[in-house]
């Protein structure tokens, strides 16, 4: 239990500093930042990667709400549950650590930028409403589970689990960077959210409850869909 908790935080870690910090130091780098389509591509890369690295040690979950919706799945055991996720907090947490440590490394640099921090109204980057927002995070986190389960289904081809989870992801954001700056993942959007405080801190809410709810629905919708 304990290499697999080791394996969660140090995943966790990858995906918010690959992620976010694609985000943070360039996307918007000048003339040649990787923009919106380089950072979607980013945070599939982590799990890509982290999935072949750690996915034979703790299942390579990253993110609260998977581990809640393999729970419900019935592919994770309840007592793993709660440890999976606080040591999944605290490697984004500690990413996003490092990621300020090495973003105010630069002249003039102000989490009030966001920080890739997660947001809606206001402090989404596209303007969308919290209804829009909502939304947006559940179904693409429903999404995303029942391609997580379909794809490391014991029916499912071996081996290739890792490139469509990644994908997955990759495509998600594609869709929804704009509306939340994209989330799907409670532990990222805490990851950066305690560096800006006040508005990313008030907003979080629905970065744990949408992810949560997303997860569930996913988790029902392959049980019956996938079931023998």
């Amino acid at each position: 239990m304990q290499k697999k908790l080791i394996a969660e935080f140090i995943g966790t870690f990858w995906l918010v500093l690959g992620g976010c910090g694609s985000a943070v130091l360039a996307a918007g780098f000048p003339d040649v930042g990787i923009g919106l389509l380089g950072v979607s591509l980013a945070f599939g890369l982590t799990v890509l990667t982290m999935a072949y690295a750690i996915g034979h040690i703790s299942g390579c979950h990253l993110n609260p709400a998977v581990s809640v919706g393999l729970w419900l799945g019935g592919r994770f055991e309840t007592k793993e549950l709660l440890p999976y996720i606080v040591v999944q907090v605290l490697g984004g947490i500690a990413a996003g650590g490092i990621l300020y440590l090495i973003a105010s490394g630069q002249d003039g640099f102000s989490t009030a930028a966001g920080f890739a921090s997660n947001g809606y109204g206001e402090h989404s980057p596209g303007g969308y409403s919290m209804t829009a927002a909502l939304i947006c995070e559940v179904v693409m986190t429903a999404f995303f589970l029942i391609v997580i389960l379909g794809a490391t289904d014991k029916r499912a081809p071996a081996g290739f689990a890792p490139i469509a989870i990644g994908l997955c992801l990759t495509l998600i954001h594609l869709i929804s960077i704009p509306v939340t700056n994209t989330s799907v993942n409670p532990a990222r959007s805490t990851g950066v959210a305690l560096y800006v405080g006040d508005w990313a801190i008030s907003q979080l809410w629905l970065f744990w409850l949408a992810p949560i709810v997303g997860a569930a629905i996913g988790a029902f919708i392959y049980k019956f869909i996938g079931k023998e």
